[in-house]
């Protein structure tokens, strides 16, 4: 049995909320610089000005974006580690200090419908624990942006339907997000479960950076990613072949009368950063 203190979080969270709003992952930027070869014009020239953009937040230690997003954290932990203290107020903590040390917008309000007061450090995040084999404890973090966010969609398929009503599902939501998502987007696509995991299911596939290892959802995550990508929405909606960089899907068991599938759409400034203790 490993005792870790939850004091020992704080200082990890602070560095991945700060980390993540000023580098964009290196396996997005291969992307972005593939996606720059295939384009040409005006397309060409908004994905060259989000490399220069990502260049500058590194360098200078800038937000990719002014919307730092909501933070959203999967924690999974070891069935070997006792974790003494509160961790729950270590996380809130962590959120809470990487920004206001790192100058990120707070942009969390403490009631949804009336009041809307800021609650001025971005807390509470949205933390997800989960339980795995060992010792170690392992964070994966999101910083999501309101506006793709607000595009996101889930639909409650028939049974009888298929992988062609849920690419038009997809191309459908893309569609009508238009360039509020700030394209080129990556998209993360949940399917099965119920009503609210498969939404999780969908923040999850964001964290991704690799195809589905399922050779039937890999073919699902490409066949979408063309249906996308022929909108010609193109990057910040000025037309293109780069609407969208990826689609990722993570699937789980569902009920024999349900099909839900969550659409979960990220814009270009996609911020993601994991550490392990």
């Amino acid at each position: 049995m490993k005792i870790i203190k939850a004091e020992a979080l704080i200082s990890i969270i602070k560095d991945l909320c700060i980390r993540a709003a000023y580098n964009m992952p290196p396996a997005y930027l291969r992307l972005i610089k593939k996606a720059v070869k295939t384009e040409k014009g005006r397309a060409a020239e908004i994905l060259d000005l989000v490399l220069r953009n990502s260049e500058i937040a590194k360098k200078e230690l800038y937000p990719l974006c002014q919307d730092t997003g909501s933070t959203v954290l999967f924690i999974e932990i070891g069935r070997e580690v006792f974790i003494q203290g509160d961790i729950n107020k270590a996380v809130e903590t962590g959120v809470s200090l990487g920004f206001k040390e790192g100058y990120l917008r707070k942009s969390i309000v403490s009631d949804p419908l009336f009041v809307r007061k800021n609650t001025s450090d971005n807390t509470p995040p949205i933390v997800h624990f989960s339980f795995i084999k060992g010792d170690k404890i392992k964070i994966k973090l999101i910083l999501k942006g309101g506006g793709a966010e607000n595009t996101s969609k889930l639909k409650m398929f028939n049974p009888c339907d298929g992988k062609k009503q849920i690419i038009s599902f997809i191309a459908e939501t893309v569609k009508a997000a238009g360039a509020k998502a700030c394209p080129p987007l990556v998209i993360g696509l949940g399917i099965g479960g119920n009503f609210e995991q498969c939404t999780l299911l969908a923040k999850k596939a964001l964290l991704r950076t690799s195809k589905n290892k399922n050779k039937l959802y890999r073919q699902l995550e490409e066949e979408a990613l063309n249906a996308v990508n022929k909108l010609n929405i193109g990057p910040q909606g000025f037309g293109g072949k780069t609407t969208a960089l990826a689609v990722f899907v993570e699937y789980a068991p569902c009920h024999m009368a349900s099909l839900p599938v969550a659409v979960n759409i990220c814009c270009h400034s996609h911020r993601t950063a994991e550490a392990e203790i």
